[in-house]
């Protein structure tokens, strides 16, 4: 059995061992937790930093009885969300623990966040019910035990030492699931049912690998002097996770084998930095790059920014969209032909038939999810001959993350941006004046304004309607995808040379447009939104120095639906800079973030839920890269 450490909300404790047993897990006492494998007490408050979590956690005691257990912020040192269970584990360089052939009854997720009636999985007898927490009497010594309720109101008592036995059920549908009956093979039936597919889609997630690492690729040359020169001009001081990523993606294009890496990180954490640090290290070895975006909007501002930070190296940029004219296009066809364009940035018409380059030898993906399968499938062949490097900020479940961790390169970036201040969060009834006072106040400190409404039929509506309450001479545009390109062009433009004060869009802004000089954002009929959706356009504004405003509108009086509040609630309760992950699970319950796994993947997931579903990924992931290893071994000799 692992060693573990299992802490919960009412728990009686003693303090002294508790600390005796974290200084015998590896970690060390300090004044203060900056890092994984830190902890310190001051009176009835320890604060950890346990091995594998994002932030350290807060255990606050009573008279040697746990009252709270909170995730907190080490650099303010502010609570950010509670929790009602907590599983810490040895840090790893004390205990080697990742050499453990990995099995199901290890955690994944180390909090069990837990309210009576929520739905529950036991890893032995499946899906109940949580009934809460009950003392049994157990050899003259009352202990705790969690209580599951089954099929015919059987009840299961679990023992607090065994709650990495346990968690929530999450999946990607609303309905209910089936819970299970005690002492029959119903559960084990499913399990195993699901255990196979999951088994057959881990093998074909390592043979694809497995093909990819058998192709030769080409090995990049070390970090030039113009590189280091560049990566200067970055006008930002690198993030800690900034610098790890970048090293991670300069190993891989250095290595002879094709990069086939995934860098996931919340809105405005610094992606598009490290992608363009690769890009310009494919061109120092004479090899063209290709970056490939979702929308024409989104390939105007990398192409602005990337003309702008390149503008004093011999490097030809080129965009290829709609915004261009049919001769253009032509011209920068041509280009990518004969090698004189080194870097193109474009949409899925880089994909089309047309497009030979000289020598490409990067391609930059990002948010590969919205692309469609043609061009889905046109990628999968570029992975076998080009590097490759995919960057999304759809946060991915810490869960997920750590299973498919042997089976994918994955880079995380984490840690926000220096001065970064999270944005202020409002939900309130569309409001006429407050939109007035919104605004005046972003003006007033010489800053710009976005609203969204997502209704093209009615859009210049609005547009009077805000106008009218605002001083004569205040600049205000709007903006659709379904523009005539050149005129979307030109106010897209005139938006990033700041002369517009209020630009009235629809979502054409939700994929990573950063204009750092953008605070304020109001969302019109924020109700209608998926919640990754309204966590992406809060993360349009705040890019700055400044305190940002996100404003979401519902209309006067209305009484919304049961998910739509579920939404509105989240977003207003992770405001906290990093929310990401916790976005992603709360997404995942409300309407699933589906576009990590196939179709096939929901039903396992709903047959035994989000977290069993990743710790048999990952426990097929890791017996499946030991079979490889054995067969590359037994080959060799």
């Amino acid at each position: 059995m692992f060693k573990s450490l299992k802490l919960y909300v009412g728990a009686d404790i003693d303090l002294e061992s508790i600390c005796a047993q974290l200084i015998d897990f590896g970690y060390r006492r300090l004044e203060a937790c900056s890092e994984e494998g830190d902890f310190s007490r001051r009176g009835g408050i320890v604060d950890i930093f346990p091995f594998a979590f994002e932030l350290p956690i807060r255990i606050e005691l009573e008279s040697e009885k746990i009252i709270a257990i909170k995730t907190f912020n080490p650099a303010s040192g502010s609570a950010l969300w509670g929790h009602k269970m907590v599983i810490i584990l040895p840090v790893k360089r004390a205990h080697p623990l990742r050499t453990l052939p990995f099995k199901e009854e290890f955690p994944l997720d180390n909090f069990l966040d837990l309210n009576i009636g929520d739905y529950v999985v036991h890893t032995q007898y499946g899906i109940g019910r949580f009934r809460g927490l009950e003392k049994i009497k157990i050899k003259d010594k009352h202990q705790d035990h969690l209580v599951i309720e089954y099929d015919r109101q059987e009840k299961l008592y679990v023992p607090v030492d065994q709650i990495n036995l346990v968690q929530k059920y999450i999946a990607f549908q609303v309905r209910q699931p089936k819970v299970n009956r005690l002492g029959t093979k119903e559960w084990l039936k499913v399990k195993n049912r699901v255990k196979k597919g999951i088994q057959k889609s881990a093998w074909e997630l390592l043979s694809l690998e497995a093909m990819r690492l058998s192709v030769a690729g080409f090995a990049y040359s070390p970090d030039s002097e113009w590189q280091k020169q560049f990566e200067a001009t970055f006008p930002y001081k690198e993030t800690p996770d900034q610098i790890t990523a970048t090293q991670e993606v300069k190993k891989d294009m250095e290595s002879a084998r094709p990069m086939n890496r995934l860098l996931c990180g919340d809105v405005g954490y610094g992606k598009t930095e490290v992608a363009m640090r690769a890009a310009f290290k494919a061109v120092m070895d004479n090899k063209q790059a290709a970056y490939l975006v979702p929308t024409t909007i989104l390939a105007e501002q990398h192409y602005h920014n990337f003309r702008h930070r390149l503008k004093d190296f011999p490097i030809n940029v080129a965009m290829l969209s709609r915004f261009k004219t049919k001769r253009e296009q032509e011209d920068i066809v041509a280009g990518l032909t004969s090698g004189s364009v080194d870097i193109v940035i474009g949409t899925h018409r880089l994909l089309s038939d047309d497009i030979k380059f000289k020598d490409l030898g990067l391609v930059i993906i990002d948010e590969e999810q919205r692309f469609g399968v043609r061009a889905k499938e046109k990628l999968k062949a570029l992975r076998l001959t080009s590097d490759v490097l995919t960057l999304t900020a759809t946060p991915i479940p810490r869960t997920l993350y750590m299973s498919l961790m042997g089976a994918k390169d994955l880079s995380l970036i984490n840690t926000p941006p220096k001065n970064r201040l999270p944005v202020k969060t409002v939900v309130v009834e569309y409001d006429q004046e407050l939109i007035k006072q919104a605004i005046l106040k972003e003006l007033q400190r010489k800053g710009q304004v976005y609203f969204v409404h997502n209704r093209i039929q009615d859009i210049d509506k609005v547009k009077k309607k805000i106008f009218e309450n605002l001083p004569s001479g205040t600049k205000i545009v709007t903006a659709h995808g379904q523009m005539p390109s050149r005129l979307l062009e030109q106010v897209m433009v005139d938006l990033l040379d700041n002369k517009i004060d209020v630009f009235i869009c629809t979502m054409i802004i939700e994929s990573g447009i950063d204009i750092p000089n953008v605070n304020t954002i109001i969302i019109n009929n924020a109700h209608t939104f998926g919640l990754s959706d309204l966590h992406q356009l809060r993360g349009r504004v705040g890019r700055f120095n400044r305190p940002a405003y996100a404003y979401f509108m519902v209309p006067k009086g209305i009484t919304l639906e049961a998910d739509a509040k579920k939404r509105l609630d989240a977003i207003q309760e992770y405001w906290h800079l990093g929310s990401g992950f916790k976005i992603a699970m709360e997404d995942l319950e409300i309407r699933g973030a589906g576009n990590l796994l196939g179709i096939q993947q929901h039903g396992f997931i709903a047959a035994i839920g989000f977290d069993l579903y990743c710790r048999l990924l990952k426990e097929a992931i890791s017996n499946f890269k030991t079979v490889i290893k054995d067969e590359q071994f037994a080959k060799a000799n």
